[in-house]
Order: structure tokens, then C-alpha cells, then sequence
């Protein structure tokens, strides 16, 4: 079997493991690419996909950054099957129109800024029309229970204890060479997290395809998160500011309202302090962990089944529409705002950051991972100032980290799940990390289980053939095209010198005009000096 690896490689977004075996072409995930403006270009460039030739993709779980790429394909001819367990297929409807919607009114943004400039319009990375495509495609398996998509594979989704309908996936594989078992953690879940289980045990496997987002480094302690977030709370009300969390909508937002929940039940939770979960598809994808509240922990069906809702709170209001979105920061006084995207790179929590991350007695709770190059990660990083919107915005609030919500596992609880493999030759490829953290982790897992470890790069393809040593084929130009930075210094230097070649043409230009030039200069100064600053 060979495997390409589309996203995730080196990077924690866009997950993609493209595989070909016996004439078939299928995939385990297929997320969006989010991070800084190069790496997003990566959702332009499907002609590695190949998208007419794949028969069907295995989905580990709802989350962007594992389904959101899916309408593209569709919109590129994809028309296979696409498998999920039940809650996954839910949440993906809710979160692939959303996803379109926003593709859809980005390009129309674009499109009239554009437009002003006499510059062509931008077509939106897919539409509302793939979205729809996609759910159509959707056929739901349960855990545990085989299938087989065709002869010589056999595949079983097992619990990741990740997010509601999460999964790692098996595969056993059959071919010319003999058989061989692949097992693909997606996202790990963190054990004892609210709502959702422990991860499942598995105990066999020749190559493990494991997360490695946390793999550098441990939460903090989980048992004082609820106290963090009732710290941030308390200060935000003091100075009748409000709590700005960027949640994703799906898994972060419930779980901390079931934190705020238990805080209203130890009485830490402010009575006149109203709590808004500001995202449509948040607020939808509440409903669906409703439906679904046999797939949670045991503690927590024993609480719904006593006829308790730890999702809702007396002051508890959803604002699915932009003017009520808008009437958040009109208001005054404290308030608790729970708005996406967790990452602080899309949708309404970009407002909420503009208006309040330069109060002083506001605050930030940082409650999920934050990937490079986003706004958040900037912010938890320690950035002074930072562009939203358009607007250089000072970082004046008081920013809290909270690594107890996260709901992947860190890197004790990784090497605590891999101790229950008991085949001493699996091969690991450790994905969905940054380098550091994947190098980090690599190491431990050498020393303490004596495997061999394999960190992939992007677009790098592997051939898997049973009792054979792995082949590796990696092209880094294409991976990571080189950046001429003497050719782009040499440029920039080439227009300053024209400019003061052109000093007596601008001083013989009309007070007012030269004005107007000053000021430009000034701004491309105040951009170069933060640039120099960041080098």
C-alpha cells in the first residue's frame, strides 16, 4: 500500500493520508489547511487529491481541519462515499454549510474590494451547492462493528474520546505480500474530560499513524481549570468588562458550558452576569450533543438521565443572528461571550477581540490550541498589538491559558495510550504536530518503547508492503518552495533607491500632495519596523 500525505504533515491542520492499494484510491480525513496565508493556499492545490479518482474517504470526526476540504472535492468531481459514525454526520452537516457559507461570503467581500480596484472577482473555494453534494454522500458506521468498503480491506472505528462521534480507525489490509494492520489515531482525546469517554484501548497494529499536537509538553494542571476560568471570571466582573473565550463550536463550546455550569452550582458564577454562546453553528451543534447523549461518559448519562441538562445555565443566551451578535458589545457592563472560531482567524469572534482586546479589564481565555500564524496564537504568544480586521488592535486584556479544556491528549497521556501496543516492530509516523513537538515526542517514544518513529513531510509519499522495510519519497522543493530572499531584498532596496532619486520631483509637488506622500512613507516605515522586529 502506498500513502501520501496531503496535510497534517509537520502541521496540525489540513489532515489528509491519501492511500492506493489493489487498484483502489481512498482516504483517512480530508481537512481544511488553516495558518498563515501560505499554508491556506494549500486548499487551492487539490491536483494531489486527484479528486475524481478517490472511491471514498474514512472520517475521523466533525472538525475543520479533518472535513473541511470534503465540498472541494465534490466541486472537483469526488462522488464516492464519505464514512462517519452518526454524531460526525450531524455535526459535519452543520459544519460544511457553515463552512460554505463563510467561503461563499469571503469571495463576495473580496469580490467587491476587487471590484473598486477594477480587479477580476474571487470565486469562493467552494459553495453552499458542494456542501449540500457532500451530506449526500455521507453513510454512518458504529463503533466497533467491521465493514468493508471493498474485499481486501476490512475497516472498524473505534472511540477516540476526542469530541462527540470522534474515531480512530483500523485498517486491515490485504495484499499480494501478506496482511498487515494500520490503525489512524486521528485526534486523541484527553482522559476524564467532561461529556465525552476515555479513549479506546488498542493493543495491535504494524503502523501507527498518531496525533502528536501536544507531544512537547503536558497540560497544566486539568483539576484547576475550572478555577482558572472562575479567576478570569471574577476579574472581568470586578472591572465590569466581559470574558471573551474563541471556542470551537463543536466540543469546546459544551464543554465549557458544562464548566460554567458546575461553577452556577458551586455559586462562582455571578448572577447578574448574562453568558452568550455567539455562533449559529455553535448553538446547532449544542442540539446535536443533546441528540446524542448516549455517545457521552457514563457520569454524564447518569446526570441526564436524573433529568439534569449540564448544557444549560439560568443566564444562558444563544444570538444565532448579527444583530444580536452586534448588541454584545454595544451593552454594557461584565459579560461571558463564547464565540468561534477557536483560533480567533474566522467569524464573529474576530468582533468581539476588535472591541474588547484592548481594555484593560477585559479578558482572553485561551481554551484550545492555537495553530501558527493564526490571531490567537499571536495573542497567546504575547503580541503587543495585532491586526483584526483591518485595525492594529493593542493587546491590553488580561489573557488566560486554560490547557485543561483542551481535547486532545498531552504528550503523558499519549505515551500512556501507546503503552497498550504489544507489537515490538509497529512502525509509528507521528502527524498532526508541529516539528518540535513532533521531535520531542519522537525521542520519548524511542527510548521508552524502542520503535521506530517516522516524522513524514508534506506531500511525502511511503510504500507499506508486510515484512518489508518502509521506502520513503520526499521532494522538500515541492514541499516547501525556497523563498529568494536576496532577490526580494535587492527589490526593496532598488524602490528606495528610486524614491530618493526622485527627492527634487516630490518636493516640487504641491504642500498638501507632499503631505499625503509623507504620511505613505510613514506607514511603510511603521510596517518595516515591525517587520524587523518579528525577524
Amino acid at each position: 500500500m502506498k500513502i501520501q500525505f496531503l496535510g497534517a504533515a509537520q502541521t496540525v491542520t489540513g489532515s489528509c493520508h491519501m492511500m492506493e492499494t489493489g487498484g483502489h484510491r481512498f482516504a483517512v480525513d480530508c481537512g481544511m489547511h488553516q495558518g498563515n496565508t501560505e499554508i491556506e493556499k494549500r486548499n487551492q492545490s487539490v491536483e494531489h487529491y486527484r479528486p475524481r479518482d478517490i472511491e471514498f474517504f474514512l472520517i475521523t470526526h466533525a472538525h475543520i481541519d479533518h472535513s473541511g476540504l470534503l465540498p472541494k472535492m465534490a466541486r472537483e468531481g469526488f462522488s464516492g462515499r464519505i464514512y462517519c459514525t452518526p454524531p460526525t454526520r450531524d455535526l459535519l452537516e452543520i459544519m460544511l454549510r457553515d463552512s460554505a457559507h463563510i467561503q461563499e461570503m469571503e469571495a463576495e467581500w473580496k469580490s467587491r474590494k476587487y471590484s473598486r480596484r477594477g480587479n477580476k472577482t474571487e470565486e469562493p473555494l467552494y459553495g453552499m451547492a458542494d456542501a449540500e453534494k457532500v451530506i449526500g454522500l455521507l453513510e454512518t458506521v458504529e463503533y466497533d462493528v467491521p465493514f468493508h468498503p471493498f474485499p481486501e480491506l476490512s475497516v472498524r472505528y473505534k472511540d477516540a474520546g476526542h469530541i462527540l462521534g470522534s474515531s480512530f480507525i483500523e485498517l486491515c489490509v490485504t495484499e499480494e505480500g501478506g496482511e498487515f494492520k494500520a490503525v489512524f489515531s486521528g485526534d486523541l482525546g484527553r482522559p476524564d474530560q467532561l461529556l465525552m469517554s476515555d479513549p479506546s484501548i488498542i493493543q495491535d497494529a504494524h503502523y501507527l499513524f498518531l496525533e502528536s499536537t501536544y507531544g512537547d509538553r503536558n497540560h497544566k494542571d486539568e483539576g484547576a481549570s475550572r478555577d482558572e476560568l472562575a479567576a478570569a471570571i471574577e476579574w472581568s466582573h470586578r472591572h465590569g468588562e466581559k470574558v471573551i473565550i474563541p471556542a470551537f463550536a463543536v466540543e469546546r463550546t459544551q464543554e465549557v458550558l458544562y464548566t460554567l455550569h458546575l461553577l452556577e452550582k458551586e455559586g462562582r458564577l455571578p448572577a447578574d452576569m448574562p453568558v452568550y454562546v455567539d455562533s449559529p453553528m455553535a448553538i446547532r451543534a449544542t442540539e446535536v450533543f443533546r441528540k446524542y447523549a448516549d455517545y457521552f461518559d457514563e457520569e454524564t448519562r447518569a446526570i441526564y438521565e436524573a433529568g439534569e441538562d449540564p448544557l444549560s445555565l439560568r443566564n444562558l443566551r444563544f444570538t444565532s443572528d448579527t444583530q444580536q451578535s452586534m448588541a454584545i458589545n454595544q451593552s454594557s457592563g461584565s459579560a461571558i461571550v463564547i464565540s468561534a472560531s477557536g483560533m480567533c482567524n474566522a467569524g464573529r469572534i474576530k468582533h468581539h477581540l476588535r472591541h474588547n482586546l484592548w481594555r484593560p479589564g477585559a479578558s482572553v481565555v485561551f481554551v484550545g490550541f492555537q495553530g501558527k500564524g493564526t490571531p490567537g496564537r499571536k495573542i497567546v504568544d504575547g503580541a503587543k498589538k495585532i491586526r483584526i480586521l483591518g485595525e492594529e488592535i493593542a493587546v491590553k486584556a488580561k489573557v488566560f491559558t486554560i490547557g485543561g479544556f483542551s481535547a486532545h491528549a498531552g504528550q503523558s497521556q499519549i505515551l500512556e495510550w501507546l503503552e497498550h501496543f504489544r507489537t515490538q516492530d509497529m512502525k509509528v509516523f507521528l502527524v498532526h504536530g508541529e516539528n518540535s513537538a513532533q521531535h520531542t515526542l519522537a525521542e520519548l517514544i524511542t527510548q521508552r518503547f524502542g520503535l521506530e518513529v517516522h516524522i513524514p513531510d508534506y506531500l511525502e509519499e511511503c510504500s507499506m508492503v508486510a515484512g518489508r522495510p518502509l521506502e520513503y519519497s520526499r521532494d522538500e522543493e515541492r514541499a516547501r518552495p525556497a523563498i529568494n530572499w536576496d532577490y526580494l531584498l535587492a527589490e526593496a532596496e532598488a524602490k528606495l533607491a528610486d524614491v530618493r532619486a526622485r527627492t527634487d520631483v516630490i518636493r516640487d509637488k504641491p504642500w498638501v500632495d507632499q503631505t499625503e506622500l509623507r504620511d505613505r512613507l510613514l506607514a511603510i516605515n511603521k510596517e518595516l519596523i515591525e517587520f524587523v522586529s518579528e525577524v
